[in-house]
């Protein structure tokens, strides 16, 4: 899969009394980056719920915070699948702070996510639907 780039601003209630990004809310912001990655392939989540009775849940993941973001910044949520098996997803996942002068980018923050297909009925992970697996690999 190529690339997905998503934009965030951070927003005042983003952040701590310092005006830097609480811990928590790049995982906010990297959940909103997959989201609009399904979007983006016209995948929404409560319709797969619905059309074939699997969740999208986080089974794991990994952080590593690198530099601040702070208030009212713009940044880049960037979006790439690692590895995708029959049931699961590893997506890498950077934050990052664009100069648009220099046009360089800076890491703030490098996630890995895994992500399974949950069965809603049997509560346990599940193969992804052929259509989405598909579509996810390509």
């Amino acid at each position: 899969m190529n690339e997905f780039i998503w934009p965030v601003r951070v927003y005042y209630e983003d952040t701590d009394s310092g005006g830097v990004v609480y811990h928590s809310n790049y995982l906010n912001f990297m959940e909103r980056a997959r989201t609009e990655w399904l979007r983006s392939m016209h995948l929404e989540q409560d319709d797969i719920v619905n059309e074939y009775g699997i969740l999208f849940v986080v089974h794991s993941l990994s952080i590593n915070y690198l530099k601040p973001a702070l208030f009212n910044e713009a940044l880049l949520v960037k979006t790439t699948i690692q590895k995708l098996t029959k049931a699961s997803i590893a997506f890498e996942q950077l934050i990052v702070r664009k100069n648009d002068e220099t046009d360089e980018e800076q890491i703030l923050t490098k996630g890995v996510v895994k992500i399974v297909s949950l069965g809603v009925e049997q509560k346990r992970p599940v193969p992804l639907p052929e259509p989405i697996y598909t579509q996810f690999s390509h």
